[in-house]
């Protein structure tokens, strides 16, 4: 009796142990930040071996599951059984196309689910995208007839939220990109792990804001205890794009300077070592080829750059 209680309780203890020791894992389905629409920005974040994901943005959805498949990346070869089953949810930063357009045109065939957003981007859902004129009303509000396929979950800035179908814990900050349009980024907890990715950003000196100072004095407490070691967050255009045509993004040279802001707060020997992984590279010419060469020249800080490939599991 007394064995077949303790291996009972070795089989929970087991259990319990390998569910937390699960960690966050990132899958991108698309990595650029325009000019070929079939690998816009979008990545799944979910917890390894559960087959549950919220999906970081939907620039690019079918064709990265696709490359996905190819690359033996899901449990499954039907795209469909990734897109209704797999995704649980849509965190939407902003309300440009390349990080939206697969939600979209993905929307008749996809599961009842919620989107989860900051007020403005369910107010451009509302009036440009789910109506009768440009597509048919997916959403829960706005024009009739309603279809009701997706639900507006409007986050408030700071507040964190659970993530429906998932073991999740989202929080989301709203960053500025070209002031005064706005974007967001989130912060995504599982047990003590974090991931933080981030929308389209300007840097807070060239925007006359003061929001990415304010997400980096918000996790280094998370860096420095080691809870959270890596950063999605765009680099979109080459150091020799002039500082008045970035259109709200970053160049290398202003990650640098926004990362040599978040070391003042953390030190350095927290910040060594910290994974970036690069989004929304502009595929243009030479473009992205001089931004690795550019990061890699000014890696003073010792972070570690990671360059996503498309459909492959990002390895942290």
């Amino acid at each position: 009796m007394k064995k077949s209680i303790l291996l009972a309780l070795g089989l929970i203890i087991g259990n319990l142990t390998t569910s937390f020791s699960q960690k966050l894992e990132i899958i991108p389905l698309g990595i650029y930040g325009g000019g070929d629409e079939s690998n816009l920005s979008c990545y799944l974040i979910g917890v390894e071996k559960s087959n549950s994901y919220l999906s970081l943005d939907a620039g690019t959805v079918r064709s990265g599951l696709n490359k996905a498949i190819e690359k033996k990346t899901f449990d499954t070869i039907i795209a469909e059984d990734i897109l209704r089953n797999y995704i649980k949810g849509y965190f939407i930063s902003h309300g440009h196309l390349d990080h939206l357009s697969g939600l979209i045109i993905n929307s008749p065939e996809d599961f009842t689910k919620p989107i989860y957003s900051l007020p403005f981007v369910v107010d451009v859902f509302k009036n440009n995208y789910f109506t009768n004129a440009s597509w048919a009303n997916f959403g829960n509000e706005g024009e009739l007839p309603i279809l009701n396929k997706y639900t507006y979950n409007r986050v408030e800035s700071g507040k964190p939220f659970s993530i429906e179908g998932t073991a999740m814990i989202g929080e989301v900050f709203e960053l500025s990109h070209v002031n005064p349009q706005k974007s967001s980024a989130i912060l995504v907890k599982n047990n003590d792990e974090y991931i933080l990715y981030f929308g389209d950003t300007g840097a807070d000196r060239v925007e006359g804001t003061n929001n990415l100072n304010n997400i980096w004095n918000r996790i280094a407490s998370l860096i420095k205890e080691k809870k959270l070691q890596t950063i999605l967050i765009e680099v979109s255009f080459p150091n020799s794009q002039p500082e008045n045509k970035l259109f709200g993004h970053l160049t290398p040279k202003l990650l640098v300077e926004e990362l040599t802001k978040l070391k003042e707060i953390v030190g350095m020997k927290n910040l060594k070592g910290l994974n970036i992984v690069v989004t929304h590279l502009k595929p243009s010419g030479q473009a992205i080829e001089t931004i690795k060469k550019e990061l890699a020249t000014s890696n003073t800080l010792e972070v570690n750059y990671i360059f996503p490939v498309q459909g492959e599991k990002i390895k942290l």
